[in-house]
This record gives C-alpha cells, structure tokens and sequence, in this order.
C-alpha cells in the first residue's frame, strides 16, 4: 500500500495556508485603543488636580478622610447652634467667631500646603487636628453660653 500520488499535494497545500498569518480582530484592537484612551485620560485628570492644587484628605488617608468629615459635621451642627444665640448676646458671638475663623484660616492654609508637602500624611493629621480642636472649642464655647444663661436665670429670681 502506497499513498497516492496526490497526497502529497495537499499536504503541501495545506501547509502553504497555515503559513498565511491571520488578520487580528478589529473588536482586539478597538478594546486596546479604549483600555489606552482610559489610562490617558484618567492620568490627564488626575495631573490637571495636582497642577491646580486641589488635593483631598482622601487623597492621602482614607481614615483620616472620614474623621475630618464627621468631625466637619459636628462643627456645622454647633455652629448652627452658636448662631442661635448670636441675637441674645452678639458681642460674645462675635469673640468666639473671631475664635473659630482663626482655626478656620490655618485650616485653609494647611489645605493649601497639602499638595506641594514631602510628608502629606502630617499635613493631614495637623488638618483633622485643627478640625478636632474647632469642635472642642465650639463645645465649650456653647457651654459657657449655657452657664451665662442658667446664671441670669438665678439672678432673676
């Protein structure tokens, strides 16, 4: 028994097409300009933040990230109450706002620094330090409101 004459033909046939390369998708090609135009574009944005200085707590430390916002909560919440009480005596009010818009100022500053500072996660801490510090201040100052008022409140008697 012997091949036929015309085997080997094919096979040299087919061996010519498997030397063809094929052509790669369009669809591979369209998912790796997309996967290129998404890293670009996400690094665009993210250089566009940095050149303009805006940089976030959460940027640095997301644990720190979530006191500062507790922490800024609470001060809206006591400020909202302080407030209440600037008709009542607006010359206290306006000593302890005095108060607060200093912390207020070094907490801009600190916010200004964050991008450009070797050791972000200071900055950060000395942030969510002052926010801390702007709550305390807050809670006594609506204590000693308190007292005021529990002491007109004997005097009248």
């Amino acid at each position: 028994m012997e091949p036929s004459a015309g085997l080997w033909a094919k096979i040299e046939q087919e061996l010519d097409h498997k030397k063809e390369k094929k052509p790669l998708k369009l669809y591979l090609w369209m998912s790796v300009a997309a996967a290129i135009l998404v890293v670009f574009g996400l690094g665009w944005l993210y250089a566009g933040r940095m050149q303009k200085g805006e940089m976030e707590i959460a940027d640095v430390n997301a644990v720190y990230a979530k006191k500062e916002v507790q922490f800024a909560g609470l001060i809206i919440e006591k400020r909202d109450s302080l407030a209440i009480f600037a008709s009542a005596n607006p010359e206290l009010y306006k000593k302890f706002t005095a108060d607060l818009e200093k912390l207020d100022e070094e907490y801009e500053r600190l916010k200004s620094e964050l991008p450009a500072s070797p050791n972000q996660t200071f900055v950060v801490k000395a942030m969510v330090k002052n926010r801390e510090i702007q709550l305390q201040l807050l809670k006594q100052q609506l204590s000693i409101i308190n007292q005021v008022d529990d002491y007109k409140k004997v005097n009248q008697i």
